[in-house]
C-alpha cells in the first residue's frame, strides 16, 4: 500500500470538523453550537463535537425545517470548492425527497405580514390604533 493511501486510511476527522468541511455550517462554531444541542445523532446516537467519525457512519442533521439522513463516504480535513464537498457524503433517497416536498410546501406558503421589527411610522400608526380601540370601550 502506498504512503498515500495509507494516510488516507488512517485519517481520523472530527464530527465537527467533518460537518464543516462538507459544507452543513458556514463556520465550525456554528457546527459545535449544532452538535451541542443535539441537532447531530451519529449511528443513532447523539454525538459530541470531538467524536471521531469514519466512512460508511449514518448521520442525521438536523437544521429546521429540514432533516438530513446522511453516510459519510470520504472524509477530508479541508474545505474545499461545494462539488468536492459533495462528494464526501451520500443522502438517503427518502431524505432527499420529503426535504424537496417541504421546500415545495414554504414556497407555496404565503409570505409573512410583519417583516421584522416596525418603523416608526409603523409604531405610530399602531399606536393611533390601540388608541381609537380604548376610546371605544370608554
Amino acid at each position: 500500500m502506498s504512503k498515500s493511501a495509507e494516510a488516507a486510511v488512517a485519517i481520523d476527522v472530527r464530527l465537527d470538523k467533518w460537518l464543516w468541511v462538507a459544507r452543513f455550517f458556514k463556520t465550525r462554531q456554528l457546527a459545535i453550537d449544532a452538535i451541542n444541542a443535539g441537532h447531530v445523532d451519529v449511528n443513532g446516537e447523539r454525538a459530541k463535537p470531538a467524536k471521531s467519525i469514519k466512512t460508511g457512519d449514518e448521520l442525521l442533521l438536523r437544521k429546521p425545517p429540514y432533516a438530513f439522513h446522511l453516510v459519510v463516504n470520504a472524509l477530508s480535513e479541508k474545505r474545499g470548492p461545494a462539488s468536492v464537498a459533495r462528494q464526501l457524503y451520500r443522502e438517503n433517497a427518502d431524505s432527499v425527497s420529503v426535504r424537496e416536498r417541504l421546500a415545495a410546501e414554504l414556497r407555496d406558503m404565503p409570505p409573512p405580514i410583519f417583516k421584522g421589527r416596525p418603523t416608526k411610522r409603523d409604531r405610530r400608526e399602531i399606536e393611533r390604533f390601540e388608541r381609537s380601540v380604548n376610546e371605544d370601550k370608554d
